[in-house]
């Protein structure tokens, strides 16, 4: 029975159920492993590359029928020789690149913005490293036949049918336009097209917008589903942080002896021991080059108390026994703090009575 209550413990203190902690976020986010849409970026780098020909339209239709008019009446009558291909093309080129350069500019800005909407500034070279589980079969097939497959096979599927129903909708609302195109001439058939394209683009990229809003929220929660913890694996990562606990506890031993050794080391400097007598030891000191008022340099009860006054006597170091004094000073002041200010009368009259006794032993109390 023992056995089943210690196997049901261990099942459940490694079952996935806490959040991860920040240190397991950020070593994943190191790794690049964040929660994105995919379709949040795309959506809004149509949305805005649309916006932008919407804008530029007309520019553009100018320069391309420019273009034309160019190569196809100025052009047809020169000799075709290398310096006449190469200087069309060169104009060909700059007038291309002057069209496209504000759609690239702008879908460059629309992507890193959409990137840092979502997971803010990251760089990482994580991703690019080479990984033979990345080329495992097996891994590969478990990835295609998964539940996150599956979801994104639906997604996918959903996407089109909401981008088609949008598309066929925008033209069902032009079909009148389209079936009087016969009657336009070339550029207001062209303008016609070009208008009904980018009506399309936008209200398609705002669908794709909307629908990218429930995929974050998904991937959201994929990623925390992923992200959880066991018990035990919060448990070793404290562990490897703070380290092991009992190590911890044995160099805090150690430092407590330590502290304890350099304590013991300053009792023989002290100037008095005001004890309880029994359960309380204080070692005082006072140096006007070190410190204003009287300073503890060692306090201990009980067995630390008897440790103190040993040495102490071992080294002549006076002993004053006065309770009151004893018990206020050990709870009210730290080693190498200096007494409070109410306790000054009292510690005066102490060292007086000290340095009286130092002089009539001829300033040989003390090696």
């Amino acid at each position: 029975m023992s056995k089943l209550i210690r196997l049901d413990l261990q099942f459940f203190a490694g079952e996935k159920t806490e959040k991860a902690t920040p240190k397991k976020r950020q070593d994943e986010r190191k790794k690049g492993k964040v929660a994105k849409s995919q379709d949040v970026n795309t959506g809004i780098l149509l949305l805005f590359s649309f916006i932008i020909l919407f804008v530029f339209g007309p520019h553009i239709v100018d320069g391309m029928m420019s273009l034309y008019h160019h190569a196809f009446t100025e052009n047809i009558h020169r000799d075709i020789t290398e310096q006449s291909i190469h200087e069309i093309f060169t104009n060909l080129t700059f007038m291309v690149a002057k069209w496209l350069l504000p759609i690239m500019v702008i879908a460059i800005i629309a992507g890193v913005a959409a990137n840092l909407l979502q997971i803010g500034f990251l760089f990482t070279t994580e991703p690019l490293k080479f990984d033979l589980k990345k080329i495992d079969p097996i891994q590969g097939a478990k990835r295609i036949f998964s539940v996150r497959a599956f979801v994104e096979l639906l997604k996918s599927l959903f996407k089109i049918i909401i981008i088609a129903a949008i598309t066929f909708t925008v033209i069902w609302i032009y079909k009148d336009d389209m079936m009087m195109l016969a009657f336009k001439d070339v550029y207001g058939a062209t303008a016609f097209f070009g208008k009904t394209t980018i009506i399309m683009g936008i209200s398609a990229s705002i669908g794709l917008l909307v629908l990218s809003v429930f995929d974050y929220a998904y991937q959201r929660y994929d990623y925390e589903k992923n992200m959880r913890m066991s018990k035990q694996d919060i448990k070793d990562e404290h562990k490897n942080i703070e380290g092991d606990p009992l190590i911890q506890s044995k160099i805090k031993e150690k430092q407590r002896q330590m502290a304890m050794q350099r304590m013991m080391s300053d009792v023989p400097e002290a100037d008095v021991i005001i004890t309880n007598p029994t359960h309380y030891a204080i070692a005082l000191k006072y140096d006007e080059e070190k410190a204003p008022a009287p300073y503890v340099v060692a306090k201990g009860t009980d067995y630390l108390a008897q440790k103190i006054k040993e040495i102490a006597k071992a080294h002549r170091v006076i002993t004053v026994e006065n309770r009151p004094l004893a018990r206020s000073l050990y709870h009210q002041t730290d080693i190498g703090e200096c007494i409070p200010e109410q306790f000054f009368q009292a510690v005066a009259e102490v060292l007086a009575y000290v340095y009286r006794v130092d002089q009539k032993l001829g300033n040989k109390g003390r090696n």
